[in-house]
């Protein structure tokens, strides 16, 4: 007879639910888990995760996934990140009365070697999101993995692939989709409901990187595995300043400002606003997506030549730019570091305009709806269902099979909105996109540069 912890994992890879390649499905089911029936379960009866990544963010994730599941094991490159997880961890399961053995390693493979292991959070700089992903889905975990998940467009092809052949669960971590008071998700409704006529104008203020002047080499910290923690990116000093919270480096959190490991603003915001903008617009589709990619303005902290920045010793993400982006449907995105509405969505329309944020929502529009409130279940018409918190959907997608509200197929096609617009400034060039075969038409160099070489030993090793 199976064990009851074991016909649970059955279910998990064989479920017949499973979400087909980009087909609609709900993102939400009438059987639930709720936060005490997760408690409540027995060891056996619980799911149980590891943690890819135990960094800053990962202080938010990962305890969000322990509601639900039990953590057997985290992995980090850096040892400090790795005890200090383990460490949280045990804390955790302790207060919950649940076991406080929890597994340290520094290679994640180690974890997806694991059949006792469900599912893995995945919270690693952007560099390694894809390669990790990839590998945990052939192993048969279920994802969550944080934004941006990709760190070219060739990587969500090669993602969705093996999502497609593996039928796994994966939730992305945008969770303006769900939580920040409902508040996007109250936008896309406003929408969807006439309030703005038809939108014409979408503009998405993300913030710009930051610049940090040259940075010395430096030892790499004591723990920290350099070397792994490039992973596929080329083999450089480690540098180091020490100037605020993280210093100025290549590493924890500052990564963001390299292309190298990231792709500034525009990927690390854009992640957010880009996503719910093409939501709000109707442009996730396969056949759906940007027609033209205009750079409009732009600024970086050192000099790029063809596409490439010249010094190796300081941040090199964009501090300024407008992109102009235009859709097959006639809207036009701009996608800036700054405007006069602050960080947010406007949108514009025919019959008039709002801009939304992770504080507010303002504008003529959303004031009328004291007097003239949408209709009832409009919020949950745009969720698919009554909207619960991040994890949650992930956790109760990962029950029934179906499709969680973070999909990879939606998230690629708003990251690929954004690599094209980093790609047009920093060629400072008009991009022609095909989205259907999801190909630059009009630049051989541009089009060179929806991937990347993989240095040897880190290369992702899917056909696509």
């Amino acid at each position: 007879m199976k064990t009851p912890q074991s016909t649970r994992r059955d279910f998990l890879k064989t479920g017949t639910l499973a979400a087909a390649a980009g087909a609609t499905m709900p993102y939400w089911f009438s059987t639930k888990m709720t936060l005490a029936e997760a408690a409540a379960k027995s060891p056996n009866e619980r799911m149980t995760v590891g943690s890819i990544g135990t960094g800053s963010r990962w202080n938010a994730v990962g305890p969000a996934a322990y509601v639900f599941a039990d953590c057997l094991a985290v992995a980090d490159v850096d040892a400090n990140h790795a005890q200090a997880g383990r460490k949280k961890v045990q804390a955790i399961h302790e207060k919950a009365g649940r076991p406080t053995e929890v597994d340290v390693y520094e290679d994640y493979q180690k974890i997806l070697e694991r059949d006792d292991i469900d599912l893995v959070t995945i919270v690693t700089p952007d560099h390694w999101h894809s390669k990790i992903a990839i590998e945990a889905m052939q192993a048969g975990k279920d994802v969550y993995c944080e934004k941006p998940l990709t760190l070219t467009i060739h990587e969500g092809k090669q993602i969705i692939k093996v999502l497609n052949e593996t039928k796994r669960v994966f939730q992305v971590g945008t969770q303006q989709r769900t939580e920040m008071g409902q508040r996007f998700l109250q936008a896309i409704a406003m929408i969807r409901d006439g309030r703005i006529g038809d939108v014409k104008k979408v503009t998405c203020n993300i913030g710009g990187s930051t610049g940090s002047g040259p940075i010395p080499v430096a030892d790499a910290p004591e723990g920290l595995n350099w070397e792994k923690w490039l992973g596929q990116t080329p083999l450089v000093d480690f540098r180091f300043k020490d100037d605020g919270r993280w210093g100025k480096t290549r590493c924890h959190y500052e990564f963001r400002w390299w292309y190298e490991y990231s792709g500034g603003k525009m990927t690390d915001w854009g992640a957010h606003h880009v996503d719910i903008a093409q939501w709000a617009i109707d442009q996730q589709a396969p056949d759906q997506g940007p027609t033209l990619i205009e750079p409009i303005s732009h600024k970086h902290p050192v000099p790029f030549k063809n596409g490439m920045p010249e010094l190796d010793d300081r941040y090199n993400a964009a501090t300024e730019f407008d992109v102009k982006v235009m859709f097959g449907n006639g809207v036009e995105m701009h996608i800036v570091n700054e405007s006069k509405d602050g960080n947010g969505i406007l949108f514009e329309g025919t019959k008039g305009r709002f801009h939304v944020s992770r504080s507010a929502i303002k504008g003529k529009p959303f004031e009328d709806l004291k007097d003239n409130p949408l209709p009832d279940g409009a919020i949950e018409k745009v969720y698919g269902g009554k909207p619960t918190s991040h994890m949650e959907n992930f956790i109760n997608c990962v029950q029934t099979r179906e499709k969680p509200i973070s999909d990879v197929w939606t998230h690629h096609k708003a990251m690929s909105t954004c690599h094209l617009a980093n790609i047009a400034i920093r060629l400072d060039k008009t991009l022609e996109w095909d989205a259907r075969k999801e190909e630059i038409t009009n630049d051989s160099s541009a089009r060179a540069m929806q991937e990347r070489e993989q240095r040897k030993g880190y290369e992702i090793n899917v056909s696509v």
